[in-house]
């Protein structure tokens, strides 16, 4: 059986508190042996946080999504911080989901941007690698990564990956000389997927991460659903397949590459 890292989940989400037990089951059935948590705000930080510690298999990033930004206070960045000092490391691994979010709203772009700038400060801080939340904000993402990285704020090596990638081929180049790494997920199965579908046949595959960002982007033959870990194997099969090897490659490849960025 080929074993597999999914490098964004939110199965703290309240979907799950009826049955989380029984999915983490599923995932180890699948050969989903460890799981990233992605935070959306200091609540749910503190919240992965404590699961982390509770199950063997389960990882989390600590941070607050440019969708929240708006209820974001000077002190959540304080909370985090402290946070991010008492937590078990070998657990805690990065911090994420932060970024840019204009597809939802542009009002708040300068928010945004102050919070993006001042959670890759805490992550260099602690040392960690980032995990990049990025929708219609592109270039000023990069712009933000550039600015930081000439500040000495990115780690030079594995400085972290652009979850759900949806950008363009093009644009893939540009954050992959930043050292990033480009995670893939459910969308990647759908039938309009050409975009991502370029993006996977030509990034190197030593810069390729799996991920559900369960429970959203539900991958083919379960679109529709309720997403889970132990659907993460179908995307590693499309992929598999558009990149003409067997997908225990995929599978041993994208390991190690979760390994190497989030130090598991």
């Amino acid at each position: 059986m080929s074993f597999y890292v999914d490098t964004h989940t939110h199965l703290y989400e309240a979907v799950y508190d009826e049955d989380r037990d029984a999915v983490l089951t599923r995932a180890e059935e699948a050969g989903v042996t460890r799981m990233i948590m992605a935070a959306e705000d200091v609540a749910t930080s503190e919240t992965l946080v404590a699961m982390a510690d509770r199950y063997a298999c389960l990882y989390g990033a600590v941070g607050i999504h440019p969708g929240d930004v708006d209820e974001a206070k000077e002190e959540d960045l304080a909370a985090l911080d402290e946070l991010l000092g008492r937590a078990d490391r070998s657990k805690i691994i990065a911090v994420g989901e932060i970024g840019l979010d204009y597809y939802w709203t542009k009002e708040n772009k300068s928010k945004q941007q102050f919070y993006f700038r001042r959670q890759i400060e805490l992550a260099h801080r602690h040392n960690l690698p980032i995990i990049i939340h990025n929708r219609d904000a592109h270039e000023d993402t990069l712009n933000i990564l550039v600015e930081m990285a000439e500040k000495g704020m990115l780690r030079p090596e594995n400085p972290g990956v652009f979850h759900c990638y949806s950008g363009s081929s093009e644009f893939a180049k540009r954050i992959l000389k930043l050292g990033f790494y480009i995670g893939i997920d459910g969308p990647v199965t759908f039938k309009n997927a050409r975009k991502t579908v370029e993006v996977v046949e030509e990034v190197p595959l030593e810069r390729l991460l799996l991920e559900t960002d369960c429970p959203f982007l539900t991958p083919h033959p379960h679109r529709g659903k309720r997403n889970e870990p132990a659907y993460l194997p179908y995307i590693a099969e499309r992929i598999a397949q558009l990149r003409g090897l067997p997908v225990e490659r995929i599978a041993e490849l994208t390991t190690a590459n979760a390994e190497r960025l989030f130090r598991l």
